[in-house]
């Protein structure tokens, strides 16, 4: 199974995307294949699943952990995408959820004991430090790997203990790690053209300066790396398979500064900017902060507005007194896609499904013919596909090892999930192929939350809709530990926030909004055997509905990801007269718009199109 570990990154902490998990250093984020600005896929990376000896960065680490200059009990090195390590002086601890379960235990060595997070009695790394650990001590931690509201109710549960979370100025895995840390990238950062964009930068920072009006604040800092990039119209590629780059904004009343290595700006950038910006550099960021509280420049009656992701650190830059922490504004918009982006999700979308159709036909003959197909060539396979269409820029995740892969074969579950980047937008999309018997029902039952979340249709406001995926399966005694959606980018990271579907507090608690795109994928996994999920990138639109209670609009979803869903897996026993009818409009529509593209250019996949999409 081609699965997805590694994910998208929300880029909260900069240092944070470069430095973390050192101590388990197989489980740092299992990607490695660089985002490429060019068509290029014949350097794919690759990440293995063997298992480091990590004695000696452990002994080094808690050499440093008893040194005056930290003088903690326990260090914890926390993570965006639900990963925690808590080290104390004699045991080690990995926290993380179901996503990661199979391949924490093939890596992580006899350090460490693994915590299965969401599991019953397990709990969560919070938890852990406030009801777990003797009272009365020291936890240390980097500021800028923490939210600030998180470390302000870490704080309080610890303070219940006697115990204390102590910023640390220097982070001791850093020292620890020495001279083999690898250099941060500073790679070029290009413009993206309006064309693609939808709207200009001046325009948004104008949007933003409305949105400071209304807290009476006399700066914005946006200290996310996606943010960052739409907020100017900029991309790079500092960070694995997401076009970002390392940088920082800080937006006052009528100014506007980019904390950027300036060696990656090119005229082109600069240009682009103009006089409307001021660059200064990156390092400068926290000093900045500073000397705005210092200078009183900001203060308690007129603060910096800073998004509730924001590091701890920043925090403590401009001190507590003199800022207000609310949903990033910038994410807000961000999230919503303008009609120009909206389109660009639909073009490319389509232009995927080209390269979807031709890697599966391709795949199948293959199999068909005998040959020996492993999931690296497979990757390397689609990827070349994606790479011959317009706008390709990346790949969107991982690559197996070449060197410690699964083969794909005809008899086992094949779950495929992949994704590009293009100028006009990004793809997430995964599909299950090939066995049909002990699988056929809990594939239906994915597929039926699937079609439900596809044609849910739910008064403006609504927050949680996870449950019209999940009903299916919870039918059967089935469910999955993720959550059913996330939000996707354009031409940015491929998980974005706020939106999104699933337990999460922040899920359910951002409404959806016309414009909003997120991912529809429910799943189900038997554990240690195969994993079974359907995906789709929708976007939130307006539903014409009879009547409209109490004047309110209702919302529905528009799906843009064009592939066929294997219908030989499909237990055609268990479907309504609707969602039979979902399916083949679903495939109707798939050959409409991606068979026109295959003629004259792959006969081979045009067959397999039409034939995958065939009516049942």
């Amino acid at each position: 199974m081609w699965y997805r570990w590694g994910s998208a990154f929300s880029c909260r902490a900069h240092v944070y995307l470069y430095r973390r998990h050192h101590l388990t250093s197989s489980l740092r984020d299992s990607i490695s294949t660089k985002f490429r600005s060019t068509s290029s896929t014949t350097d794919m990376g690759a990440i293995g699943r063997q298992t480091i000896n990590t004695t000696q960065r452990l002994k080094s680490l808690r050499e440093l952990m008893r040194k005056p200059e930290f003088d903690v009990k326990v260090f914890v090195v926390p993570s965006e995408d639900e990963r925690c390590a808590v080290v104390t002086l004699k045991d080690a601890f990995l926290f993380t959820d179901g996503r990661y379960f199979l391949q924490a235990e093939q890596q992580l060595d006899e350090n460490w004991t693994l915590m299965k997070q969401g599991l019953p009695d397990v709990p969560t790394w919070q938890e852990f430090l406030s009801k777990h650990l003797e009272e009365g001590i020291r936890i240390g931690i980097d500021p800028t790997l923490i939210v600030a509201s998180e470390a302000a109710s870490l704080r309080k549960s610890l303070h219940a203990r006697d115990s204390e979370l102590v910023t640390l100025k220097q982070n001791p895995v850093d020292v620890v790690w020495g001279t083999e840390r690898p250099q941060r990238p500073k790679n070029r950062v290009f413009v993206l053209p309006t064309e693609y964009a939808g709207e200009e930068f001046s325009t948004k920072l104008k949007r933003i300066r409305g949105e400071m009006a209304k807290k009476n604040a006399a700066a914005t800092a946006v200290t996310l790396l996606d943010e960052v990039a739409w907020l100017f119209n900029l991309r790079g590629s500092d960070i694995d398979f997401n076009p970002v780059f390392f940088a920082y904004a800080i937006v006052t009343r009528d100014s506007a500064v980019l904390f950027v290595d300036e060696s990656q700006l090119d005229d082109s950038v600069k240009t682009h900017l103009g006089q409307e910006v001021c660059v200064r550099p990156y390092e400068d960021f926290l000093s900045y902060l500073r000397s705005l509280a210092t200078d009183a420049l900001v203060k308690k009656d007129e603060p910096v507005l800073l998004g509730d992701k924001t590091n701890l650190a920043v925090v403590e830059a401009l001190g507590e007194e003199n800022v207000i922490i609310m949903p990033s504004p910038v994410a807000a918009l961000k999230a919503i896609k303008n009609p120009i982006e909206i389109e660009g999700f639909r073009r490319c979308h389509i232009r995927d499904g080209v390269a979807l159709a031709r890697y599966f036909a391709w795949l199948e003959l293959q199999l068909n013919s005998g040959e020996k197909v492993d999931e690296y060539q497979g990757a390397k396979q689609l990827a070349k596909f994606r790479s011959d269409l317009d706008n390709f820029m990346a790949i969107i995740h991982y690559s197996p090892d070449p060197n410690d892969c699964a083969m794909i074969t005809k008899d086992q579950i094949y779950l495929c999930d992949s994704g590009g980047q293009y100028l006009d937008g990004t793809t997430d999309v995964t599909r299950t192929w090939y066995p049909a018997d002990d699988e056929k029902r809990a594939f239906t039952r994915v597929l039926q939350g699937h079609i439900a979340m596809d044609t849910a249709i739910f008064p403006t406001g609504t927050t949680g809709t996870d449950s019209f995926a999940r009903r299916p399966l919870w039918e059967d005694g089935l469910d999955y530990r993720h959550g059913t959606g996330h939000g996707v980018g354009h031409f940015l990271n491929v998980h974005e926030g706020p939106q999104g579907i699933g337990t999460r507090i922040a899920y359910n608690s951002t409404a959806f909004k016309p414009g909003m795109t997120v991912s529809n994928e429910p799943g189900y996994y038997a554990d240690g055997k195969w994993g079974i999920r359907i995906e789709n990138v929708v976007v939130v639109c307006e539903v014409n509905t009879p009547y409209n209670f109490g004047g309110v609009k209702y919302l529905g979803f528009e799906h843009v990801t064009m592939c066929p869903i294997q219908t030989t897996l499909v237990d055609l026993s268990l479907l309504s007269t609707k969602e039979r009818a979902w399916l083949n409009n679903y495939h109707r529509e798939v050959l409409q718009k991606v068979a026109p593209y295959l003629e004259g250019l792959d006969e081979l996949a045009l067959e397999w199109l039409r034939r995958r999409c065939a009516p049942v």
